[in-house]
């Protein structure tokens, strides 16, 4: 069951991508997560959110949302944009790989699945993005800090 949801929109803007990760620390913080999990959850919002920024609109700028649920022991994360889309979700989820060519690592989603149980991608080309994360608190799997 859904303790608390929070609903957040922003443009496409690299300045944002803190705000977003301080907000949604922010948030999760009701819920009294250790350091470790919290560190893991604003690392894969950062990511998820560079991702949209960097990726979603090029040239240009657009909305990115995104949502937190909060039950007791769980945070689900959903960041999406209405931007270009990714043509192949499951090569860019291959550690190195990225849609903008060599200027970048292609590492993101990588420490993204290393940060939270789940992820999940949902993408149409021309129609945008919607990453789904999900992490439980008080357990040992999904975290950087536990390596």
């Amino acid at each position: 069951m859904v303790n608390n949801t929070m609903y957040l929109e922003f443009p496409s803007k690299p300045e944002n991508v803190s705000f977003a990760r301080t907000a949604v620390a922010a948030f999760v913080s009701q819920l009294d997560p250790t350091m470790p999990e919290l560190a893991d959850i604003s690392t894969a919002v950062s990511e998820g959110v560079t991702n949209a920024v960097v990726h979603a609109y090029p040239g240009s700028e657009g909305p990115v949302a995104i949502t937190v649920y909060l039950t007791d022991q769980q945070v689900s994360i959903e960041i999406k944009d209405e931007g270009c889309g990714i043509a192949d979700v499951n090569k860019v989820r291959r550690f190195g790989i990225t849609s903008c060519g060599q200027e970048r690592m292609g590492i993101g989603l990588s420490l993204i699945e290393a940060c939270v149980d789940d992820v999940r991608i949902e993408s149409r080309e021309g129609q945008g993005t919607c990453l789904f994360l999900r992490k439980r608190l008080g357990e040992q799997g999904g975290s950087l800090a536990n390596d």
